[in-house]
């Protein structure tokens, strides 16, 4: 899995960060969506890794955190950006738009 990360989205996890230690996870959230096929993926901020599903994905800025058992929902290239009009992450790859009003929640 490979996933790069815009110069905007870089500056504004940054801004959300500050002040807070802990990991940018790319939550794939599947509560209240009724089964794990119809996911929403989602930035969270995580204090721990699961030991046992978490993976660290290295990308161009910041290291993301994703979970083994559902990168199968994933694409194998994605991009997070920001879109100032939204106030919002995006998560893109080549072929769709997976999440186009992301937030980044400190789950601290």
């Amino acid at each position: 899995m490979n996933i790069t990360i815009t110069e905007a989205a870089t500056n504004k996890m940054n801004d959300r960060l500050s002040g807070h230690k802990g990991y940018v996870k790319l939550k794939y959230e599947t509560e209240g969506c009724g089964c794990v096929v119809s996911g929403v993926p989602t930035l969270w901020v995580v204090s721990e890794l699961d030991k046992v599903d978490d993976i660290i994905i290295e990308t161009n800025h910041i290291p993301i955190v994703v979970e083994k058992s559902k990168v199968v929902f994933l694409d194998e290239e994605l991009k997070i950006d920001y879109n100032d009009a939204y106030n919002a992450f995006q998560l893109k790859s080549p072929s769709q738009i997976l999440n186009g009003r992301m937030s980044l929640q400190i789950k601290l």
